[in-house]
């Protein structure tokens, strides 16, 4: 009888361990991403800034990339599809400068960078029906 009284425990204890594990996860996500303003700014007032901005586009790039392959191990429908093509880090800027030119008017200053170069990746490797 002891041991189906300490299992509720157990489990309690395992609920707490998920929930804190989850939570350690999802603040990163939380943390609020540059804006297409912060970025201009960043480019335009720092010493480095043109450097920083292409790392920051850099590695929202490659969030992205690691989110859509992360989504697909899962069994999700992918948002874009490499399928061999070439998209290096150094094509992060381009992406990013072309989905805003195309698209002007879809894009307000304080939107976040992410959907600009997620928008940018759906168009420029779609995916075949």
């Amino acid at each position: 009888m002891r041991i189906h009284q300490a299992a509720p425990a157990r489990l309690g204890r395992g609920r707490r361990a998920a929930v804190a594990c989850a939570l350690l996860l999802i603040l990163p996500a939380l943390a609020q991403a540059m804006s297409i303003r912060e970025l201009r700014t960043l480019e335009a007032n720092e010493k480095d800034g043109k450097a920083y901005a292409s790392y920051y586009l850099v590695g929202v790039m490659e969030g992205l990339r690691e989110a859509n392959d992360a989504g697909q191990r899962a069994g999700q429908k992918p948002l874009f599809c490499i399928n061999g093509r070439r998209l290096e880090p150094v094509m992060a800027r381009s992406l990013y400068q072309t989905e805003l030119t195309r698209n002007a008017d879809s894009y307000e200053a304080d939107m976040p960078v992410q959907l600009v170069l997620s928008a940018a990746l759906r168009n420029s490797y779609r995916c075949n029906p």
